[in-house]
C-alpha cells in the first residue's frame, strides 16, 4: 500500500519548503517484453537491482489464496545455478543485502550492492526469473516459514486481523476480499504442480519491470541486461478479469472478536477509488489533516484535549483497483467506541462543511513537499518509486510529476472529496472487540 497503517504521522517540518532535484531516468523494453528503467546516481558507490512483478494477492484463485506472498519466499530457495540455501550467502559475501515484499497488487524483489557488483545483481535476478527451482523441498520449507510469519504478525498480534476483517466485509466480488498472507489451509492443500503453474503464468519478463539505480555506467549496464535477461523467453500475456463492486449505500455492520486484545477498537471504513485517481491523492491529504501527528485534528481534540481516546487515526489504504479509507480509535476507560465514532464523524463533518484555513493548507503543502523529498532521498526509494509508478500507475514520469498533483489540490477539493466518500451510509462499521474471555471486567 502506498501509505501504511501508522506511517502518516512521522514527518517533521524544519522551516521552509524543501526542494529536490528532478529524478532522471531512461526506460525501454527488451524484445521479450521486460520493461527496463535505469537511473544513474554517482553520489555513492551503491547499486540497486530490483524486479517488480505484476502479481499480488488479487491474482490468486479464491481456493488458493496466499500464493503471491508464498512466492516472495519461495523464489529465494535457489535456481539451477544457485544452490539451495546459497542466495543470501552470496549476497552477504559480496557486501550486499536484499529483501522482497508483496501486496495485493505486486511483488517486489531487490538487492543493494557495492556498485562493483552490479553484474552479480543482474545475474541473480535473471536467474530468479529464468531458472527458478520449484520443488517439494522448497515448498515444504517455505510453508513452515509462512505459517510462522502468520502466527507472529497476525494470529498472535494485537489487532492483527484488523485489515483482514475490514477487507472481508468491504468487498464482495473483488479479490481484495482476502489478505495478502492468505489461507494456510489453501497452501497446505496446494500441489507442487499448482505452484509451478503459478510461476509459469506470472513470473515472466512481459509481466515485470527491472529497475537498476545508482552508481552505474549506462552503456555497460544495457549490455549486461541484454546478456542476462535478453535470452529469457516471453511468456503468455497475463489476462485479468475486471471485478466491480456495487456502491455501499447503507452502513454495513460487522463484529470481530480478537483473543489478543483487552481494549476494543472503533473501526469505520469507506470504499475509495483507485490509487491512480486524483481523488485518492485528496484522500491522502484528508488523512494527514485528521491524524498526522499530535497537532492533527483528531489527535489534538479527541486524544489530547478531550482525553477520550488512547489513540485515534485515519489513513488512506491506496490500491490499484479500489482503496479503503479507514478511521480507527481505542477508547480511554469510561468511554466507548460509539463515542469515538461520533467524535470522528464530527471532525469529518467539519471538513465537509468548512474550508480548512490557509495556514493549515500551507502546513499541508509543506508536509507533502517534505514527503516528496524524503521518498527521493535514497537510491532504494527511487528504485521502488520508479517501479511502482510504471507498473501500478502506468506513468513513470510521476516520480517527478506527482508532487505537482498534490500542489494543485485546492481547499475546495478537500471539502468536496470528503463530502463524496466519507458519509455514514457509505461505510463499514466494525466492532473490533476482545474475545469474551479477554474482555475487561
Amino acid at each position: 500500500m502506498k501509505k501504511s497503517l501508522m506511517a502518516l504521522g512521522s514527518l517533521l517540518m524544519l522551516g521552509g519548503v524543501a526542494s529536490a532535484q528532478e529524478v532522471a531516468f531512461e526506460e525501454y523494453d527488451l524484445d521479450n517484453g521486460l520493461h527496463v528503467i535505469l537511473h544513474q546516481d554517482k553520489t555513492a558507490p551503491v547499486i540497486i537491482t530490483s524486479v517488480m512483478y505484476h502479481v499480488g494477492a488479487k491474482d490468486e484463485n479464491p481456493e488458493r489464496t496466499g500464493f503471491a506472498h508464498f512466492f516472495e519466499h519461495l523464489l529465494f530457495e535457489g535456481t539451477e545455478n544457485i544452490e539451495r540455501g546459497e542466495w543470501f550467502k552470496i549476497v552477504t559475501a559480496n557486501g550486499g543485502n536484499n529483501n522482497a515484499n508483496t501486496t495485493d497488487d505486486r511483488t517486489y524483489y531487490y538487492e543493494v550492492f557495492p556498485s562493483n557488483n552490479l553484474e552479480l545483481g543482474l545475474w541473480m535476478e535473471s536467474e530468479r526469473l529464468m531458472h527458478p527451482v520449484i520443488n517439494q523441498i522448497g515448498v515444504d520449507t517455505q510453508n513452515e516459514v509462512v505459517k510462522e510469519e502468520k502466527r507472529l504478525r497476525v494470529d498472535n498480534q494485537p489487532y492483527g486481523n484488523l485489515i483482514a476483517e475490514v477487507k472481508k466485509n468491504m468487498f464482495v466480488n473483488h479479490p481484495y476480499r482476502w489478505t495478502t498472507i492468505g489461507s494456510m489451509e489453501h497452501l497446505d492443500a496446494a500441489t507442487l504442480e499448482e505452484f509451478q503453474a503459478f510461476n509459469k503464468k506470472f513470473y515472466i519478463p512481459n509481466n515485470a519491470v527491472l529497475v537498476v539505480a545508482g552508481d552505474l555506467d549506462i552503456d555497460q549496464t544495457k549490455k549486461w541486461i541484454k546478456q542476462y535477461f535478453g535470452p529469457i523467453p516471453k511468456g503468455t500475456p497475463v489476462t485479468r478479469d475486471t471485478y466491480t463492486e456495487a456502491p455501499i449505500t447503507e452502513t454495513i455492520h460487522a463484529t470481530y472478536e480478537d483473543p489478543n486484545i483487552q481494549l476494543p477498537m472503533m473501526v469505520a471504513s469507506y470504499r475509495t477509488p483507485s490509487m491512480t485517481t486524483r481523488d485518492a491523492r485528496v484522500l491522502d491529504m484528508i488523512s494527514t489533516i485528521l491524524s498526522d501527528g499530535k497537532s492533527s485534528r483528531m489527535y489534538k481534540r479527541i486524544v489530547d484535549e478531550e482525553k477520550m481516546a488512547l489513540q485515534m487515526g485515519a489513513f488512506n489504504y491506496s490500491q490499484e483497483d479500489y482503496g479503503m479509507y479507514i478511521v480507527y480509535g481505542i477508547p480511554m476507560q469510561g468511554h466507548t467506541t460509539k463515542e469515538l465514532l461520533a467524535e470522528a464523524d464530527k471532525e469529518i463533518e467539519k471538513l465537509q462543511k468548512e474550508l480548512i484555513s490557509k495556514k493549515e493548507y500551507e502546513k499541508l503543502q509543506n508536509i507533502y513537499e517534505s514527503q516528496y523529498v524524503n521518498s527521493n532521498s535514497s537510491v532504494e526509494g527511487i528504485a521502488s518509486s520508479l517501479a511502482t509508478y510504471y507498473m501500478l500507475y502506468g506513468d513513470t514520469d510521476l516520480i517527478n510529476e506527482e508532487i505537482d498533483i498534490y500542489r494543485s489540490i485546492t481547499r475546495e477539493e478537500i471539502r468536496e472529496v470528503a463530502k463524496k466518500y466519507l458519509n455514514p451510509n457509505q461505510r463499514l462499521v466494525l466492532d473490533y472487540v476482545p474475545a469474551k474471555d479477554k474482555a475487561q471486567n
